[in-house]
């Protein structure tokens, strides 16, 4: 599986119609080619509101609601959502690198055709999301929650799953051969949708084992 190189702000096809982005972020509004650079909004209230070729760098995002927001061919670095609800968004062609999410509501959201460059995830929560072309390349899952969540055609190059739960998920065609650990916590049965290799299954066994009611002794 081919896996997509990272991009810098000045390669991106709409770079040269990006103006810098100065106010404040409201409600069910329409932001086009707007460059947010170097911003720290806390408790902001963005929900409904759409992004659309816009690029955001060194942004934190502090609490703040952004429910029922739309972001197209968005590209971000080093954006960090501590705390932040965006349930029920939709995401598509988007680009993420070296940003952090921790904390943050995902639940109900929309993915598609979007990437994650050395991002690190930390308690989010993605339960009953819909995931298709998704690529997570050299990142951190730790205590992820995909419970309900539907998988499509995503991939974890380099990344490490840690404390995932997969109760109750759909995956179909998900490539789990290059991610660097998998740490399921819960619903190992949903792997039947993914591809591993041969090592991955030797580190899955106990888990599928004690899963099925296998008991395994030797001599």
């Amino acid at each position: 599986m081919h896996t997509p190189a990272p991009r810098d702000m000045p390669s991106l096809p709409f770079a040269h119609r990006l103006e810098p982005f100065t106010a404040e972020l409201e409600r069910d509004e329409v932001y086009e080619w707007l460059h947010i650079d170097g911003r720290d909004f806390d408790d902001a209230d963005g929900g409904m509101t759409r992004f659309s070729e816009c690029a955001l760098s060194s942004v934190t995002f502090t609490g703040g609601r952004f429910r029922r927001a739309r972001l197209d061919t968005v590209w971000l670095d080093n954006v960090r959502t501590v705390g932040s609800d965006l349930a029920e968004t939709s995401w598509l062609d988007a680009e993420w690198r070296s940003s952090l999410l921790a904390g943050t509501q995902l639940h109900g959201s929309q993915m598609r055709r979007t990437v994650f460059h050395h991002c690190k995830f930390d308690s989010v929560n993605l339960r009953a999301a819909q995931l298709r072309d998704v690529t997570f390349v050299d990142c951190l899952l730790r205590d992820v929650d995909f419970a309900g969540a539907s998988l499509t055609d995503v991939s974890f190059p380099g990344t490490a799953l840690d404390r995932v739960d997969l109760t109750g998920a759909t995956l179909t065609r998900v490539d789990l051969r290059e991610a660097t650990a998998l740490g399921i916590t819960s619903g190992i049965e949903a792997l039947k949708g993914a591809t591993i290799t041969t090592l991955q299954l030797f580190d899955l066994a106990p888990a599928l084992a004690h899963h099925i009611g296998l008991t395994v002794k030797d001599g």
